[in-house]
């Protein structure tokens, strides 16, 4: 099953070099039971990395 997922805009123009640039942030709106599980699966995987690094941090150089 393909769930359609809709984005809220968030449209800026700044300075860059003297010009000006337009720049577009797209933010998926998504339910409170989605948006839990996205943030686990993200912790998740930074834990894995940060546990990875401290491994090998620990080792005597």
């Amino acid at each position: 099953m393909v769930q359609s997922v809709t984005y809220q805009s968030e449209t800026k123009t700044v300075p860059f070099q003297g010009k000006s640039i337009v720049l577009e942030s797209l933010t998926p709106v998504l339910s409170p039971k989605e948006k839990e599980k996205r943030k686990k699966d993200i912790e998740r995987c930074l834990y894995e990395v940060f546990s990875k690094y401290r491994r090998a941090g620990d080792s005597p150089a």
